[in-house]
């Protein structure tokens, strides 16, 4: 009788897979809240999904693609499509360096530069058990995915809390590094943190992913002057 087959074990995600898995994130978060925006090319930090769902961009600027099981929207736009890809690029460097904590796309009023929304994801790397400890059971990729997919379905119902922006926004992309990063001086200055007074802002924590390497952790604060 010949010897049952068994399902090969998967290993382990490792930091080139994670950083690949956690950049490729950003970009469909990022296109998701960008919809109707007009971005302006101020080399501080620009980031799908928020600029689609935001309505930085108009919707007709993105078309759909089949991510994570389910429906994600991807812009059609060639200047931000490269400047995106520019941004995700050097945020992958950070990430296989650790050098990245917190990625901020802030969503700006065109006119009066005030801050309406800032869309945070923390980044931090995950322990990793010493040489004499148990290793750490493998994390499903299915579970990765379920994760991701989780965080854009809630970036997308958003809309039922978050007030209407109904005015010409801009958005950047801010991030945080530690001082020894190597951070190229032609593309990303020192900014301010577009923050929102704390008088004025309204803070939703929203899920979170991790892999064996990054968890992600996300939150929005909006101005709100009810």
């Amino acid at each position: 009788m010949p010897p049952t087959k068994q399902a090969p074990t998967r290993q382990a995600i490792t930091l080139k897979g994670s950083t690949n898995l956690v950049t490729e994130f950003f970009k469909y978060a990022a296109n998701t809240l960008v919809t109707p925006l007009k971005h302006t090319f101020v080399y501080t930090y620009y980031l799908s999904r928020i600029l689609f769902q935001r309505g930085v961009y108009p919707a007709d600027d993105f078309h759909m693609v089949k991510k994570y099981g389910q429906t994600v929207l991807v812009t059609q736009d060639l200047a931000l499509e490269n400047y995106l890809e520019k941004i995700l690029k050097q945020v992958n460097k950070w990430l296989l360096t650790g050098s990245v904590t917190q990625l901020v796309l802030a969503i700006i009023s065109k006119d009066s530069r005030v801050t309406m929304e800032r869309w945070v994801f923390d980044v931090n790397l995950v322990n990793q058990p010493t040489e004499s400890a148990e290793p750490a059971p493998v994390k499903p990729e299915t579970e990765i995915q379920a994760e991701i997919r989780n965080i854009l379905k809630q970036i997308v119902s958003t809309v039922t809390f978050l007030p209407v922006i109904d005015e010409p926004t801009v958005f950047n992309i801010l991030a945080y590094t530690s001082e020894s990063a190597d951070v190229p001086a032609d593309e990303w200055v020192d900014t301010d943190p577009l923050a929102i007074e704390a008088s004025k802002s309204q803070q939703v924590k929203l899920r979170s992913f991790s892999t064996d390497v990054h968890r992600i952790e996300a939150m929005v604060a909006y101005r709100y002057e009810g």
